[in-house]
């Protein structure tokens, strides 16, 4: 009696070890021609696909949401920069960096029982204390985004900050607190995030109130 094996090569006319190299070989075809297709499709076409429905429907987005003056680009409304001038909005402590370092995006990572965190936290709590006595620094703040490039502050942030703003710019605090009602910008669809404040943008509005 022919065996199993013997009785199929006889059938086909062909070996079972050749059967068995022709399928591997066309697994192994389909496999390159699938990686060679999705490769094309997934990392040619589809984002090109992507950019170009970006450029279109959202022009300033897709260029990074950059802020001009004068022809010159000074920013973007998406990455937080550094003002140390009272008589600018300052933005929430950076770890990026060296500070606001965009190739650098990051936290410190320092657990919470770390003392150096303490202590950084504690100092800005002090300063910004003396800026306007007897009312709650606001916790944003004193504490650093996971990026370290938040380019928004909380409301009460930038109402915590109106006295020193108005103080430096020779402004009645109602004028500067009417342009952070106007530069507010609340929930997404009134669901996503919280209400918020661009501190560029707000103090590019500063500027722009003086000439």
């Amino acid at each position: 009696m022919h065996s199993t094996a013997t009785l199929e090569a006889s059938q086909t006319g062909v070996p079972k070890a050749t059967q068995r190299s022709a399928v591997v070989h066309s697994v192994w075809k389909t496999s390159i021609r699938y990686t060679v297709v999705s490769a094309v499709l997934l990392g040619i076409v589809y984002p090109l696909l992507l950019t170009g429905l970006a450029h279109v429907l959202f022009p300033r987005q897709a260029q990074g949401s950059l802020i001009l003056r004068n022809g010159q680009v000074i920013g973007s409304a998406l990455i937080a920069q550094s003002f140390t001038s009272d008589k600018y909005f300052h933005p929430r402590p950076s770890a990026a960096g060296n500070g606001y370092d965009a190739t650098s995006s990051g936290g410190s990572n320092l657990a919470q029982s770390n003392a150096k965190l303490a202590q950084r936290i504690q100092g800005d709590i002090d300063r910004l204390a003396k800026e306007n006595p007897g009312t709650p620094v606001p916790i944003d703040l004193v504490t650093q985004s996971a990026s370290g490039l938040d380019p928004d502050i909380t409301p009460d942030d930038a109402y915590y900050q109106a006295p020193r703003v108005a103080k430096a710019r020779g402004l009645s605090e109602d004028v500067v607190r009417t342009l952070i009602g106007n530069h507010t910008e609340q929930r997404t669809l009134g669901l996503l995030g919280e209400a918020r404040v661009n501190v560029l943008e707000l103090n590019l509005a500063l500027d722009d109130s003086a000439k």
